[in-house]
């Protein structure tokens, strides 16, 4: 059974930064490529970075410069820093492979405000 426990959101002020962390259960990350994906209210939820079990990234131009993912295959976590945080970065975030499965964690919520 997959399980995907992130951790490592909170309130933060404009300019500053967060370090979120998932851990999975079970082989979800072995040979996957590994996302964050971040839902804010009202809106559909959308891919913020992605890495290939080679270590090949990808990130949305919006969070493009700021964001860093990274991932520990031996421990099953993916990591995402989170730099220069805007307002607009605020969401709930979510770890996931890419293609995502239909099968979610908690979240972690980001709010980003002075």
């Amino acid at each position: 059974q997959v399980q995907l426990v992130e951790s490592g959101g909170g309130l933060v002020q404009p300019g500053g930064s967060l370090r979120l962390s998932c851990a999975a259960s079970g082989n979800i990350f072995r040979a996957n490529t590994l996302g964050w994906y971040r839902q804010a209210p009202g809106k559909q939820r959308e891919l913020v970075a992605r890495i290939t079990s080679y270590g090949i990234t990808f990130y949305a131009d919006s969070v493009k410069g700021r964001f860093t993912i990274s991932r520990d295959n031996a421990k099953h976590t993916v990591s995402l820093q989170m730099n220069s945080l805007k307002p607009e970065d605020t969401a709930v975030y979510y770890c996931n492979i890419y293609p995502y499965i239909d099968v979610w964690g908690q979240g972690t919520q980001v709010t980003v405000s002075s």
